[in-house]
C-alpha cells in the first residue's frame, strides 16, 4: 500500500499523502465502511473516485481511525468524533488528510496545469504577478495560490465564501516553502500558517 508521505508539521499536527496505483479491490482490504459510506461510493460513477474516497480511509487506517470515526457537518466538512480536527483532500492520482489535535486545519493537493492561468482572475488578483515572466512559474505559484485558498476555505468550513473577496494569501518565495493567509468575512478575521510542497507535477498546500 503506497503511503507516498508523512509530514509531522508540529508534536500535534501531521500530513499524510497516499499515492494511488492499485486497484479499487486492493484499496478496499481492511477498510470497513459504514452502510452510509458505501452508498456513497457505490453511488460515484468515477472509479477513480472510489480510489479516492477508499484511498483516504487507507490514510485515516495509518493514522489510527476508522471510517465510522469521521462525520460530516451540514456544510460537508469532514470531522472527527475524537473532536481532532480534519481535513482531506483528492486530487487524481493523490489524496492527502491533515490531522491536528490542537487547531484547525484545511489540506488541498492540485495537478499543476496551465488552465490555472485562464481562471486566475477569478481567484486572485492577477495584476500583482505581471512580473513573472516564466509560465511555469507562473503556473506554480498560481496553484499554490489556489491550494492555499483552497485550505483557508476548508478551515472556515461554511458556504459563501469567495476566494477573491474574502482569502488573501501574502506573497511568497518558493525557496521559503511558506507564506500567510487571511480570511476576512462578515466580520470575522483570523490569520494562518501556509505551507507547500511540489512532487510529480503536483502541489500539496496545507494551512494551520
Amino acid at each position: 500500500m503506497p503511503l507516498y508521505k508523512t509530514i509531522r508539521v508540529n508534536d500535534f499536527t501531521k500530513v499524510l499523502v497516499w499515492k494511488i496505483d492499485e486497484s479499487l479491490e486492493d484499496l478496499t482490504m481492511g477498510i470497513k465502511l459504514t452502510e452510509r459510506s458505501k452508498k456513497r461510493v457505490e453511488a460515484m460513477k468515477s472509479v477513480l473516485h472510489q480510489k479516492g474516497f477508499m484511498s483516504v480511509r487507507q490514510l485515516l487506517k495509518q493514522a489510527g481511525y476508522a471510517d465510522a470515526d469521521v462525520f460530516y457537518d451540514a456544510f460537508g466538512k469532514p470531522h472527527l468524533k475524537d473532536k481532532n480536527y480534519l481535513s482531506i483532500t483528492h486530487s487524481f492520482t493523490f489524496t492527502a488528510i491533515i490531522i491536528s489535535k490542537k487547531n484547525p486545519v484545511g489540506i488541498d493537493v492540485e495537478k499543476q496545469r496551465d488552465k490555472i492561468v485562464k481562471i486566475a482572475h477569478k481567484f486572485t488578483p492577477i495584476e500583482e504577478y505581471n512580473t513573472i515572466a516564466n509560465h511555469e512559474a507562473l503556473v506554480s505559484k498560481l496553484t499554490v495560490v489556489w491550494g492555499a485558498k483552497e485550505s483557508l476555505y476548508k478551515i472556515y468550513g461554511k458556504k459563501k465564501l469567495r476566494f477573491l473577496h474574502h482569502i488573501y494569501i501574502e506573497d511568497f518565495l518558493f525557496i521559503d516553502t511558506k507564506t500567510t493567509g487571511v480570511i476576512k468575512y462578515e466580520g470575522h478575521e483570523s490569520t494562518h500558517s501556509i505551507h507547500f510542497f511540489e512532487f510529480e507535477g503536483f502541489t500539496c498546500v496545507y494551512a494551520i
